[in-house]
């Protein structure tokens, strides 16, 4: 399964707009791990449970995430659901950002091929992915220095 996403969520002048995405990489199909299928899955159940609950209230705007009438969430109002499950789940708090830092990371660390990450990240530029949305861990780092001086002292 995979995932297209050619739309974006802003606020203009107070509103929330739908936008096109800026690139055509970024509406570039994304493979999705079974993992994220199955919380997708989960999601589109809660959703159709909202969706007969609400009724005619219901508004169909295609989203995945929604309000429970269907309308698109305000960041605000994500930004404490998302605090609130942290404190709820007793984990030290990362923002959303961080998660996609973490997950260039994670990439990085299984020698995913930077374009590839790139890809994933959907960014336009590769230095972001290299130098914002990557870090090499220190077992990493280790192996690295391990496999050179092995080959130091060949």
């Amino acid at each position: 399964m995979s995932l297209v996403i050619d739309k974006q969520l802003q606020r203009v002048r107070g509103q929330l707009l739908h936008r096109a995405t800026r690139t055509e990489e970024s509406d570039a199909p994304l493979p999705l791990p079974a993992i994220c299928v199955t919380a997708l899955w989960h999601r589109y159940r809660q959703q159709e449970a909202a969706r007969e609950k609400a009724g005619e209230a219901w508004h169909d705007t295609g989203m995945i995430f929604t309000t429970r009438y269907g309308l698109p969430v305000e960041p605000r109002n994500f930004n404490r659901s998302y605090d609130s499950r942290i404190a709820r789940a007793a984990v030290p708090k990362i923002t959303v950002h961080d998660a996609r830092r973490t997950c260039g990371s994670l990439l990085v660390d299984l020698d995913v091929h930077p374009r590839v990450a790139m890809a994933i990240l959907r960014h336009a530029d590769f230095s972001i992915t290299m130098e914002i949305y990557s870090q090499v861990s220190s077992k990493a780092t280790r192996e690295s220095l391990r496999k050179l001086g092995q080959s130091l002292d060949q």
